[in-house]
């Protein structure tokens, strides 16, 4: 795969984190503003094993492409941590952090994971990047 690619799929996988952040931020005023949003058919639960699905290839195969060409170790250690928060806190965040904590422990690992490709994302713009 060619570094344009690399590059657009960093560019996805900061955008698919920064909505997971977006929606624990926005998701609760967008219920009190608009109760009417509860109707929808798409549950809390749905929609982050959704983001799940959609952020661990993406992120997998852009930290990995850059990681190759540019081999700074600090990427796929950032990337990990915020691919395996992400999943735990998805799976199991309700359960044993409450709704808070679950929230609180989503924005970190999607912060993890943003630093990360923005790094990633940097590094292979740069010249570290062949």
């Amino acid at each position: 795969m060619n570094k344009p690619a690399q590059i657009l799929l960093d560019r996805l996988a900061i955008t698919g984190s920064a909505l997971c952040a977006l929606h624990c931020i926005a998701g609760p005023m967008l219920l009190v503003l608009f109760p009417s949003l509860l109707a929808l058919p798409v549950d809390d639960h749905f929609y982050h094993i959704l983001m799940v699905w959609f952020v661990i290839p993406t992120s997998s195969i852009a930290v990995f492409l850059g990681c190759t060409r540019h081999k700074d170790p600090m990427v796929l250690v950032l990337a990990f941590l915020g691919i395996i928060g992400l999943g735990i806190t998805a799976i199991y965040g309700h359960d044993l952090l409450g709704e808070t904590g679950e929230k609180l422990a989503t924005l970190a690992a999607s912060f993890l994971l943003v630093f990360a490709h923005w790094r990633n994302y940097s590094l292979c713009r740069s010249d570290a990047c062949k």
